[in-house]
């Protein structure tokens, strides 16, 4: 019994010393646990191998600085493909332990660990981190019948150690990558406001100078400056716009923003939405009532309607209409008003539904800040609505809000 106990000591001791190393960075922690279970078991090499699913390898994250460890890595051995097979491969895709002492005989091992690292004994056991078996632990003697039934149950149950020590690398590596890109995007954001406040102050004066060329130009009857005046006036709206919804930004984050909810017929604020926005190569459709009146904030509805109908329009195949709908619904609370704006354009990738409605959330290809979304749905939430959305790749979008008949505070 005294024998017994002397030898699980130094064991539990291994154990005790794999969760107390520091969630530092995976390759370093998984080395030095490759290198505390080679000395306890006396391996020749001790591998922790991780699936790398983008090349479907199981590659050694973590080695024992030992001779045939410098070895392998040297043979380029520390990488091995699925499909090549081996015994490595085999507990991982069968997540079935294995054990020999003959390795030199064994068919279904690859030549390159047989003969060139000289490998005599092996255990494998599968790797659990977190909910699922992302590899092996792997070791290895050049002595025949080295390993005993007994290192393989314990190795085993060192495997689930060595996962919670992966797993807890991995958690404070997010978690530090996470809290730099908040950093960061804490900054970009305030001196984005910044800005905003700065370029605020320099829109009236410019907005006074080009009303006073159009006026100008109409005086003269000079049609090329005055279409020049105009295209200026147009791109002086859409910059004014973008600083506004900065502003707007800005004031959600401080707490300021407000509505000034009024009896207003937002059918017939959809309708004006939907004829303004419609062109000969992008038509808008509205369907709807001839009226419905409900309390809310005007401009707010109409930024948030127009954000939604520019953003279909620019997703639309030429030609091919955006659809605009107002409906009344009754519900158990009262009366609600709902709006759907439909495209039949690419639809949006599965990926990016998540994180749509994200501040500064951008989709391939677009060239915009990503706040119009963000904008949109705080907008209908201080209505006490829900903006939500529906989309399958080639068979277009559906953005639908709801709105109740006077606003409520956001749930």
């Amino acid at each position: 019994m005294e024998n017994e106990g002397t030898r699980a000591d130094p064991r539990l001791q291994a154990l005790e010393s794999l969760l107390s190393l520091p969630a530092a960075e995976l390759r370093p922690t998984l080395n030095t646990v490759s290198q505390v279970i080679s000395e306890l078991l006396h391996a020749d090499k001790v591998d922790v191998f991780l699936i790398e699913r983008s090349t479907q390898c199981l590659v050694a994250v973590g080695t024992s600085e030992t001779p045939m460890g410098r070895l392998q890595q040297a043979l380029g051995l520390d990488r091995m493909p699925l499909a090549n097979g081996g015994r490595a491969v085999q507990a991982y895709e069968t997540e079935k332990p294995f054990m020999t002492g003959r390795q030199e005989e064994d068919p279904e091992e690859l030549p390159g660990i047989k003969f060139r690292l000289g490998v005599r004994s092996s255990l494998m056991v599968p790797l659990p981190i977190g909910e699922e078996i992302r590899g092996v632990l792997g070791v290895s003697s050049a002595k025949n019948d080295f390993f005993t039934r007994e290192d393989l149950r314990f190795l085993t149950a060192v495997a689930r150690w060595v996962g919670m020590v992966a797993h807890r690398v991995e958690l404070a590596q997010e978690l530090t990558k996470l809290a730099v890109k908040q950093a960061r995007r804490a900054a970009a954001e305030e001196l984005i406001t910044v800005l905003a406040h700065d370029m605020a102050n320099y829109l009236l004066p410019l907005q006074a100078r080009i009303q006073l060329l159009q006026r100008r130009a109409a005086r003269k009857q000079d049609l090329e400056d005055l279409r020049d005046a105009d295209g200026a006036a147009s791109s002086l709206r859409s910059l004014t716009r973008l600083i506004q919804d900065l502003l707007d930004v800005g004031r959600l984050d401080q707490g300021l923003f407000t509505l000034r909810p009024r009896p207003v017929d937002v059918a017939g604020l959809a309708r004006e939405v939907a004829t303004t926005a419609s062109i000969p190569a992008h038509p808008v459709n509205y369907r709807g009532p001839e009226e419905l009146v409900m309390i809310a904030d005007p401009e707010r509805l109409r930024q948030v309607l127009e954000n939604l109908v520019a953003n279909a329009l620019k997703h639309s195949p030429a030609g091919l209409p955006v659809e605009l709908e107002v409906q009344a619904q009754r519900r158990p609370e009262g009366l609600w008003a709902r709006f759907a704006i439909i495209d039949q354009g690419p639809g949006i990738p599965p990926e990016q539904l998540s994180t749509l409605f994200e501040r500064f959330a951008r989709g391939p290809g677009s060239t915009g800040l990503g706040i119009g979304l963000y904008l949109a749905r705080r907008i209908v939430e201080a209505h006490g609505g829900t903006l939500e959305v529906d989309s399958k790749q080639g068979l277009g979008t559906r953005f639908e809000l709801a709105v109740p008949e006077a606003p409520t505070p956001a749930r």
